[in-house]
């Protein structure tokens, strides 16, 4: 039997992370700020943050700023605890 735990393997993608790790940092975040930190293309973005919300990991708002549309992302309860378990079965490789 293996001391390693399984990662989550929809945060073991590299952007799919980046996105939850700002996330855990900030009460909510805009699509646009998330796409400046991650250097991103918005199109594997969007794709990417529609995994983390159909798994329930974020939730996702829409609404408009005059007529220009926006689209903010918070962490989920469930979210949390899936990167805090990632975390944690990720340090079982690093003893």
């Amino acid at each position: 039997m293996s001391e390693f735990k399984d990662l989550d393997p929809l945060l073991h993608s590299q952007l799919r992370l980046a996105v939850m790790s700002l996330l855990m940092g900030v009460q909510s975040a805009e699509f646009v700020f998330i796409k400046e930190k991650t250097g991103a293309t918005a199109g594997n973005l969007s794709v990417q943050i529609d995994k983390l919300s159909n798994a329930g990991y974020i939730g996702v708002s829409k609404s408009f700023r005059g007529k220009k549309p926006v689209t903010s992302c918070s962490i989920t309860k469930k979210g949390i605890e899936a990167f805090e378990t990632y975390f944690n079965s990720l340090k079982t490789y690093l003893k």
